[in-house]
């Protein structure tokens, strides 16, 4: 009789875990079908916006500056990404000009897992004008870095919607990156300070146009001191992310703003670009505009990078770790 209730009550547990299993694999479902991909027209209406003559070439301190934080913090408020701290605004001076970073943020789901950090980056600043080319003398920094913004903040949105990270996300847009990386040495410090668990930092720069001649997607800069790519081609499931001799030649791990982080926690903190020096000609020129844009490409590249962020978010252990 014992044996034969024993038997009954495994069965109906097993049943309650299967149905269990099946609802929240429905939830999946669910929450995949609802999430809306980047669309070309929303990566062109960023880049637009970013890289247009109203907002002068984003210059440390200008009026086109404060107009590109405004235009971010309305998506981050529309997403539902909070800010991080009091405001989305994190202050700082440069030589004395006031500047900031603008930072969002996503708790994450999981009551551990939400007190690791993982940071999704770009600069959003540029050097306002350059040398002038048919009388025109605004250098719109489409490519530099409005397409890496881009992708941050399109990444902000589909994590808002997916509400599945148990990691908590950082959505950061870094000031004063052409002034020597002020605002991510200043962030990096103010974070340090905080003592949070940072797991990992992904950064985004320039990557408005394809590789060319390459079977991956994008590089990564510091390509050999972390598994990061190695783990983001597991993730995508493709050969996403690959290594480019010349950013080691030009030591471009040090060069943009995962470097400060990378001194501050000494975690995996790279930099994604697809800026090979060969397929892109008007870095700091006034024809950086938001016309030499490949939209499609970013918008493909954008959705791609998602499960790879997921997979970063939700796994049990941090298996992105430094090799040297």
């Amino acid at each position: 009789m014992q044996k034969n209730i024993f038997i009954i009550l495994v069965t109906l547990l097993f049943i309650n875990c299967k149905q269990m299993t099946v609802a929240q694999s429905q939830v999946e479902s669910v929450n995949d079908s609802a999430l809306e991909k980047t669309k070309v027209s929303e990566v062109a209406d960023i880049i637009n916006f970013l890289a247009s003559d109203e907002l002068g070439g984003r210059d440390t301190g200008s009026e086109g500056l404060e107009k590109a934080a405004q235009f971010i913090e309305n998506e981050f408020k529309k997403y539902g990404v909070v800010p991080y701290f009091d405001t989305y605004r994190d202050d700082f001076d440069v030589k004395g000009v006031k500047t900031y970073n603008v930072v969002g943020y996503l708790k994450g789901t999981d009551e551990k897992l939400a007190k690791e950090t993982i940071i999704l980056g770009a600069h959003f600043d540029h050097i306002g004008t350059a040398k002038e080319v048919n009388g025109d003398t605004i250098a719109n920094g489409a490519n530099d870095n409005a397409a890496g913004s881009c992708a941050v903040i399109s990444l902000a949105k589909q994590f808002a919607q997916l509400k599945n990270n148990k990691r908590s996300i950082l959505f950061v847009l870094f000031g004063a990156e052409e002034v020597g990386l002020q605002g991510s040495i200043h962030l990096a410090e103010v974070l340090k300070k905080k003592n949070i668990n940072l797991y990992t930092m992904v950064n985004f720069e320039m990557i408005g146009v394809p590789l060319n001649d390459k079977p991956y997607k994008a590089y990564i800069t510091g390509y050999n001191m972390s598994n990061m790519a190695k783990k983001m081609n597991e993730y995508s499931g493709q050969e996403l992310i690959g290594y480019l001799p010349k950013a080691e030649e030009f030591q471009l791990f040090r060069r943009s703003d995962n470097y400060p982080f990378f001194q501050q926690f000494n975690v995996p903190c790279q930099t994604i670009s697809t800026f090979d020096f060969t397929n892109y000609e008007y870095y700091h020129h006034v024809d950086d505009e938001a016309s030499e844009m490949n939209f499609e490409f970013m918008a493909t590249f954008i959705n791609q990078c998602v499960p790879v962020i997921t997979k970063i978010a939700n796994t049990t252990d941090k298996e992105i770790k430094l090799t040297k």
